[in-house]
């Protein structure tokens, strides 16, 4: 017979092309992926991976058998969720992935709520940058993840999945306390025109959209300073190196020295709440949808925004 296990390697290469990669994404070691694989073989008597350079590829039979994985391991979820709703209970495991700073500022509250009211409901969180979120959770590789959208610039969404809207993240611009427009009430973006900009890392969600936002605006980013955690950019701002645009969730403490001013029109991202359709009979992703709202309630913009 078998072993889902073994399916589950066998399919996590398939998908990631390496047992490296898949080892990553099934968060075990390439040893215990190999070990998995040449387990199944002598279960099969079919040779399922071939040398290809310095790394390996699937025969016909591997790939073969990875298909049939993929049908097996959606059914067994399936029945999983059917059974989960059939008792009515939150128990199980539920891996839940979120961006850095719904990680650091939404979800530990989230968890709170979960823990306190579902203790058997037996919890992992993953940070994650959200297009990756996209593909695990289409995978099968989490459960539920806590997603960014930008209005101007919004991701596709996969087919297959399910969402629930969170609430509205509004974005301000942060200025040095010294700078001529720090004490204006609004700005349009238009005026940052000339301005030194300090952004995160070139292909990330946040860089992009930042690129894109200002180009929009008709100014050419000039990027003065790079880094992935939004308190380093209001450091970088304090100290005078430039000028950024962090959203509410991202700011945990505004240092002395910055000024924080709304931008028009309004920079939003949606955060939101995705799973497999396939999924949603279960009642732990309704209980933790929950969590998630109650979480976000603190995060709710006290004014209507202007959608940008």
């Amino acid at each position: 017979m078998l072993d889902l296990n073994r399916l589950k390697a066998l399919h996590a290469v398939s998908v990631y092309g390496s047992v490296g990669a898949a080892a990553d994404a099934l968060m075990v070691t390439p040893s215990a992926v190999s070990q998995q694989l040449a387990k199944l073989e002598r279960e099969t008597g079919a040779t399922l991976l071939e040398r290809n350079g310095r790394g390996v590829r699937l025969t016909d039979a591997a790939g073969l058998l990875a298909d049939h994985a993929e049908r097996i391991l959606a059914l067994v979820e399936t029945a999983e969720a059917d059974f989960e709703a059939l008792r009515g209970e939150v128990v199980g495991r539920l891996s839940i992935g979120a961006f850095p700073t719904a990680a650091r500022g939404l979800l530990p509250a989230a968890l709170v709520h979960l823990r306190e009211r579902h203790p058997d409901l037996r919890l992992q969180l993953i940070e994650r940058e959200p297009e990756r979120q996209l593909r695990e959770v289409a995978r099968g590789e989490l459960d539920l993840a806590v997603v960014q959208d930008w209005v101007n610039r919004p991701m596709a969404i996969p087919e297959g999945l399910s969402r629930a809207s969170l609430f509205d993240d509004i974005a301000d611009v942060i200025l040095p306390e010294t700078h001529p427009l720090a004490a204006r009430s609004e700005i349009e973006l238009a005026e940052l025109a000339g301005e030194r900009w300090i952004s995160s890392s070139p292909g990330t969600v946040c860089h992009d959209w930042l690129v894109y936002t200002l180009r929009s605006a008709g100014l050419e980013p000039d990027i003065a300073c790079m880094a992935d955690e939004y308190p380093t950019h209001l450091a970088l701002v304090a100290a005078g190196q430039g000028c950024a645009i962090i959203p509410r969730l991202g700011r945990d403490f505004i240092p002395a020295g910055v000024r924080v001013v709304p931008i028009l029109p309004r920079p939003i991202r949606k955060i939101y709440a995705l799973w497999r359709s396939d999924a949603a009979r279960r009642p732990a992703i309704r209980a933790a949808v929950d969590a998630l709202r109650a979480a976000s309630a603190a995060h709710q913009p006290v004014e209507e925004p202007l959608l940008s």
